[in-house]
């Protein structure tokens, strides 16, 4: 059994984080994988991060932890977060 993807599992936030905050004018096409998440990029805010992190938790079995550094290291961007979920999932 091979390990998915990191482009593969890329992909697949990008459409979590879509479907989680309902994004509609979005295709996960138009999210780079190294494009910010928060501020200057897609513009999201601390209820979405924390909206995510419960879609990769329920999804991934993947928990974010109290560092609030590492947390937003790792929300930095799509590519950081898969990543992230890779290196952690328990699904």
């Amino acid at each position: 059994f091979r390990m998915q993807t990191l482009e593969g599992l890329e992909e697949e936030l990008k459409k979590l984080i879509i479907e989680a905050l309902v994004l509609e004018d979005l295709e996960p096409g138009d999210i780079e994988a190294e494009q910010a998440l928060f501020v200057d990029g897609l513009g999201l805010d601390s209820i979405d991060a924390l909206e995510i992190a419960v879609e990769l938790e329920s999804r991934y079995g993947v928990v974010m932890g109290e560092d609030g550094d590492l947390n937003r290291e790792r929300f930095s961007c799509v590519r950081s977060l898969a990543r992230f979920v890779a290196e952690s999932r328990t699904r």
